[in-house]
């Protein structure tokens, strides 16, 4: 179940932060200003705190009582606060949390008039959650930490990589963020035919190595440098960034795959759009119905014909659009790069574009 998309807040400052043309446009309603986040890089999302009729410290708050409701479909606990309003949802069995908190409007007007506003924030917890550990410590701590926090969620750092994103680098001068590209172009390619090449992951867009948990080390492809394909930037936003573990292929195991289709078929998570098949074949049935997908999900998508019943694409879904439009960004071919945009096709999960025939799947880490 979403967290609600009316803000806790009573008020606030609105904060805009204009970049190059084409690039994320936020708005930020705050109470309290976070530092930079580890690496000395400045948070993309800044705001001037200001005095509001509830005022009180986020870890104040997050020490306070709540109210614990179980629901179904997938199996999680919904945490209310004492008004009833919905401040966390968290789902049995995966790390992901929705955590509720300053509202924020989203925008990347090089591609779409659409903007998304939204008071959802998407963190991954140290564990994946199972009913009764609001008793454990180790939650109480990390909800105590986590609430009311305007440190970079899942959200913000997927935004960090759209057309003319500004450049950010860790304490050790690498490049963590900026403007991203899909891949080199391909000497063999069309425009609407594998213009520029895929198999470009996270490590090349870093241009350093990286060990991987299955203890695999691999080499940057120095021509790929500043790109990832769509399970690249999963693997970017998810894994590099938000820390959860990283395989270098495509094996079950505890960390997140190397392709979009082991990550739908093999890692870890919650299935919230089960993947289906027709009756006595491999073809893969889009989803009845998108109702359960909450911001964060990991969508999935079968767009190629000629890879048959493998899953080809992913991206993240980031919530109902201004019009009601449930959206979700990816690193796509036809944009050169991440956009929740409609370069190449709509980036709307409830029309009949290319990507929401073939939506197949949605996985919750």
């Amino acid at each position: 179940m979403p967290v609600t998309r009316k803000s806790l807040l009573s008020g606030g400052l609105a904060v805009t932060l204009l970049a190059a043309s084409g690039y994320l446009t936020v708005q930020l309603r705050d109470r309290d200003r976070q530092p930079a986040e580890a690496g000395g890089t400045a948070p993309l999302i800044a705001a001037t705190a200001v005095p509001t009729l509830d005022a009180a410290p986020a870890t104040a708050k997050a020490a306070a009582g709540y109210r614990y409701e179980r629901l179904t479909g997938p199996d999680r606990t919904v945490v209310r606060d004492a008004r009833g309003g919905v401040v966390a949802t968290l789902t049995d069995g995966a790390r992901t949390a929705v955590l509720a908190g300053p509202s924020r409007t989203f925008a990347e007007p090089g591609t779409t008039t659409a903007t998304l506003v939204s008071d959802s924030w998407v963190r991954l917890m140290p564990q994946a959650w199972k009913a009764g550990a609001e008793n454990e410590g180790w939650f109480r701590t990390w909800f105590q930490q986590s609430l009311g926090s305007t440190a970079d969620d899942v959200l913000a750092i997927a935004t960090q990589y759209l057309a003319g994103a500004p450049e950010g680098k860790d304490a050790k001068g690498v490049r963590i963020k900026g403007d991203a590209s899909f891949g080199p172009l391909n000497p063999n390619g069309s425009v609407g035919n594998d213009l520029r090449l895929e198999q470009t992951d996270f490590v090349d867009y870093l241009g350093t190595a990286y060990t991987f948990a299955d203890k695999v080390t691999k080499q940057p492809d120095k021509t790929r440098y500043g790109s990832f394909d769509c399970s690249g930037f999963v693997r970017m936003v998810y894994g590099y960034r938000a820390g959860y573990p990283l395989l270098s292929k495509d094996v079950a195991g505890n960390g997140l795959q190397r392709t979009a289709n082991g990550l739908a078929r093999l890692s870890p998570g919650v299935p919230v759009l089960p993947l289906t098949t027709a009756p006595g074949s491999d073809t893969t049935l889009r989803p009845a119905s998108i109702d359960p997908l909450q911001p964060g999900d990991l969508l999935f998508f079968e767009i190629d014909a000629r890879t048959g019943a493998r899953l080809d694409h992913t991206g993240i879904y980031l919530g109902l659009d201004t019009d009601g439009h449930p959206r979700y960004i990816s690193s796509r071919e036809e944009a050169d790069g991440p956009t929740f945009g409609d370069k190449g096709g709509t980036a709307r999960l409830d029309d009949n574009g290319m990507y929401a025939r073939g939506l197949r799947s949605a996985k919750r880490l």
